[in-house]
């Protein structure tokens, strides 16, 4: 086989290895990022002494609905 090709086909790998290194450690960041979210919105939770029920009442009540847009938004002139 030619010479380049064969180099081109393990810098192929090389690269597609590395992508998926990467990719594992974005994963893992945003895991990471995650854990730490929920660990500050249950430590805001706790703060305001709320039982799990009185929280999901809270938030229930806090669930922002959709606005319908205007017709004349949704159409150009």
């Amino acid at each position: 086989m030619n010479p380049r090709i064969e180099k081109l086909e393990k810098e192929i790998e090389k690269t597609t290895a590395k992508i998926e290194e990467l990719q594992a450690k974005v994963r893992e960041l945003e895991k990471q990022k995650t854990e730490l979210e929920n660990t500050d919105y249950i430590s805001i939770a706790r703060s305001y002494n709320l039982t799990p029920s009185q929280l999901a009442e809270f938030l229930k009540t806090r669930q922002i609905k959709p606005t319908p847009q205007k017709q004349e938004e949704t159409h150009e002139n």
